[in-house]
């Protein structure tokens, strides 16, 4: 008996999906194919480790000690704090701790004898992803700095196990006008490392998510901090001039500036320059 060699067969290629061309403008599952009822081996590995970055992101460890040394070389005073919620596992567990500060931190804060009252107060918490403000909080607060030349600006506020209302409590003990708040926004399957800045005009507990104003998605493959400290800018000009924050503030600062008024012609009319 003789052993005759066969050719391997493949099945053929799967057909390109109809989307397809859209994958090169977002990091979105689309056009995900099939192998029968499941996805190909490859998609379900890659939405493992999508998975894995983004359980990693809630637990990593928020390095306050490097982001002083950057504040400092910076230039900038900072002040470090804590919220109610002991370690991580309780922060997870019970949102509201990290909404209110611990006892010391807050003995902390009263102690400080500011000048002044600071217009506006920059709050970096780590949030639900860590490593977020770890990598983007500085450089946003450096550029929007840049932007600020006549504001009285406070120390900046670094605080571990915490929740955007924080930010609530530190701005009404430090009497500030307004407080900007970067904390690690909830990791997705494609952006473990997103930054959310949250803004709020007037700030004391018992503020509401409708009375802020959020740009999110600040990170490499998302909004710039160039692009976010901008935008930034904008909304605490606005902010100031407006008195208020939320949903009755509107970040216009994409849309063209009015049109000049018209002069008055000497017959009292008014003429479309």
């Amino acid at each position: 008996m003789t052993n005759k060699s066969r050719a391997l067969v493949f099945p053929p290629a799967p057909p390109a999906h109809p989307l397809e061309q859209l994958r090169q403008f977002t990091s979105a599952r689309i056009a995900l194919h099939r192998t029968g009822d499941s996805l190909p081996t490859e998609e379900l590995l890659d939405f493992g480790l999508a998975h894995a970055f983004a359980r990693d992101a809630v637990h990593a460890t928020f390095d306050t000690k490097a982001i002083t040394q950057q504040l400092t070389a910076a230039g900038l005073t900072c002040i470090t704090i804590e919220s109610a919620s002991p370690d991580r596992a309780t922060y997870i567990r019970r949102p509201h701790l990290g909404r209110k500060l611990d006892e010391a931190s807050r003995q902390r804060l009263t102690s400080l004898n500011l000048p002044t009252n600071p217009e506006v107060l920059f709050l970096i918490a780590d949030g639900l992803s860590p490593i977020a403000p770890q990598r983007y909080a500085v450089g946003v607060i450096q550029a929007t700095r840049h932007l600020l030349l006549d504001w009285d600006i406070g120390p900046v506020v670094v605080a571990e196990q915490a929740r955007v209302a924080l930010g609530d409590e530190v701005g009404e003990i430090l009497k500030a006008d307004m407080v900007v708040t970067l904390i690690g926004e909830r990791p997705g399957l494609s952006s473990p490392d997103s930054l959310g800045i949250y803004l709020t005009y007037q700030p004391k507990v018992g503020r509401t998510d409708a009375e802020r104003n959020c740009i999110s998605n600040v990170r490499a493959e998302g909004t710039s901090i160039e692009q976010a400290a901008k935008t930034l800018h904008y909304l605490l000009l606005q902010s100031r001039q407006l008195k208020l924050s939320g949903v009755n503030l509107k970040d216009n600062s994409a849309l063209p500036p009015p049109l000049p008024l018209a002069d008055p012609s000497p017959s009292g009319n008014t003429a479309i320059q």
